[in-house]
């Protein structure tokens, strides 16, 4: 279709104007969802010491080089070596410790028994212990350094700040990481149409459902909400909501609505001519009047269509990325995954269309998420909604068994 913009144009526009924001040192206990500047390095080594894997008996294997069937082997229990001791008692020919999962190993140990693999398992261990079965010189000990050395990076930069990274930098003995700040992100709901949650409707009125919509999809992408609010289509709303904004130190703004050509159409009002903040219409549907720029020292703002569907569409497809940069993530895009269609659908033609999509991993099939197909205004069947099916602009219509682009959310 002539005259449009691709999205991939409008995205690297976007991405061109972040900057990543600055850095600052936190406790790994309040790192969850931040994002590392710099990588974090161990400062000791995983595991600290060698230790028994199981519980058992450490014993020299060659002591018990000839135990098997109908020839067990006998050893003296010297030592009891539960968890978190620090004992590492000497072992003789033909002698043995007990010893718990996790234990340091004694020096002179070569090899762990479990209680398994012995005639009488706990009962009567601390005296005399009969192996059944010869274990392998190392066997079911964990070498001190086998994961990670000291010095080792444990999270690369980039890297989001998740429970897997939590533990593992706590097993490394890190206790503070350096991370990105997270973006502050005002959210600006325009329309004179629109009521809060809770208030009444009426024939002219309807909820402003775009509000809650990013209020959670922000803190999704790891970002802080610090302002949401809603303005009408007339009056210096727009103008006041960036002032309020800045003020309250966003580096992101989002409007919704108010980015067409209508006679009502607050943001381009504001915005338009200004040369702060661009409109261009973008080859996709839903979300084909977009807006972007940047005011002030370089906070971003972003005009996205009104529609629901629109939003969280443009949402995904551009400010997500945008919030994701902002932190210095090194993956800033949603997982795609290629399905075959459960049911048959229309496209609008020229435009790549983003499906809300409904997805059975399992089966590997997808399917609308709504009879309507993807209506910008569409809002209910968002609910439903696991996915966005992606077909580009030259197809028109999916079959029930075509291979479908699916965008998983």
């Amino acid at each position: 279709m002539s005259g449009l913009r691709s999205v991939e144009e409008q995205l690297a526009r976007v991405l061109a104007a972040v900057r990543t924001l600055p850095a600052e040192v936190v406790p790994v206990g309040t790192s969850a969802g931040r994002t590392l500047a710099v990588p974090a390095v161990a400062a000791h080594d995983i595991p600290l010491f060698d230790n028994s894997a199981m519980d058992g008996f450490a014993v020299r294997a060659a002591d018990v080089a000839s135990a098997g069937p109908g020839h067990p082997v006998s050893l003296r229990v010297v030592a009891d070596l539960p968890a978190g001791v620090a004992d590492d008692p000497a072992l003789s020919e033909g002698e043995a410790a007990r010893i718990m999962t996790g234990s340091p190993t004694p020096t002179d140990a070569d090899a762990i028994v479990p209680f398994e693999n012995t005639a009488g398992g706990l009962a009567d261990s601390l005296d005399i212990v009969e192996v059944l079965e010869a274990p392998a010189a190392g066997a079911f000990i964990r070498r001190r350094g086998a994961d990670l050395r000291a010095g080792d990076v444990v999270i690369t930069a980039g890297e989001r700040m998740g429970p897997f990274q939590a533990a593992a930098a706590v097993a490394a003995g890190i206790d503070e990481v350096m991370v990105v700040r997270a973006p502050r992100v005002a959210i600006v709901s325009t329309g004179s149409e629109l009521t809060g949650p809770g208030e009444p409707v009426r024939r002219g009125l309807i909820p402003d459902s775009n509000g809650p919509l990013l209020a959670h999809l922000v803190p999704a992408s790891d970002a802080e909400v610090v302002m949401v609010a809603r303005v009408a289509d007339d009056g210096d709303g727009v103008a006041e909501a960036t002032a309020a904004a800045r003020a309250a130190g966003a580096d992101v703004i989002i409007f919704t609505g108010g980015v067409s050509a209508g006679a009502y159409e607050p943001v381009r009002a504001a915005f338009d001519g200004h040369g702060e903040v661009e409109f261009a219409k973008v080859s996709m549907q839903p979300g084909k009047p977009q807006a972007f720029g940047t005011v002030g020292d370089g906070c971003l703002v972003f005009g996205l269509p009104g529609n629901p569907v629109s939003v969280a569409v443009s949402f995904e497809v551009f400010v997500r990325p945008a919030l994701l940069a902002l932190q210095g993530r090194s993956v800033i895009h949603r997982a795609h995954v290629t399905m075959t269609a459960a049911e048959a659908w229309t496209t609008p033609p020229g435009r790549r269309q983003y499906l809300p999509a409904v997805v059975d991993l399992a089966g590997g099939t997808v399917r609308p998420a709504t009879a309507g197909g993807s209506g910008s205004h569409l809002a209910g069947g968002l609910a439903q909604a696991s996915a966005f099916a992606i077909v580009p602009g030259e197809v028109a219509s999916v079959a029930v068994g075509d291979v479908v682009d699916v965008m998983l959310v």
